[in-house]
């Protein structure tokens, strides 16, 4: 597993994540997202989920763990470019509505638009 964490904006994280998600590297991304969260660094969560292969239901833990640390923030998760599997797990966990199919870019704008309009 592997994953990348970048801070694209004032307070928006894109969150990348490579090969396969499962409770031995949940961890470690808990830590860090949570530390950038609480320290008020971050109050966006872009998960771009397109080069992950696999993800068990400790991966659903880890995003809706941190959409509720996000939610003190009034923050925001998108859910980007999940495959045909993880997409129906999310729908199946009541994430449908943040899952969204773009490129990293069109989510970052969306987020400003959201955040400006």
């Amino acid at each position: 597993m592997q994953f990348q964490m970048e801070m694209v904006s004032r307070d928006t994280v894109v969150v990348r994540l490579y090969g396969e998600l499962d409770h031995h590297a949940v961890e470690q991304i808990r830590s860090k997202i949570s530390a950038a969260i609480f320290q008020g660094a971050v109050s966006t969560v872009i998960w771009n989920l397109g080069g992950l292969s696999f993800m068990d239901s400790s991966g659903v833990g880890l995003v809706l763990g941190r959409m509720r640390e996000l939610e003190a923030v009034a923050g925001r998760t998108i859910l980007l470019n999940p495959s045909p599997t993880m997409r129906k797990v999310f729908q199946f966990s009541g994430l449908g509505p943040w899952m969204l199919d773009a490129t990293e870019e069109e989510a970052i704008e969306r987020v400003r638009g959201i955040v400006n309009g």
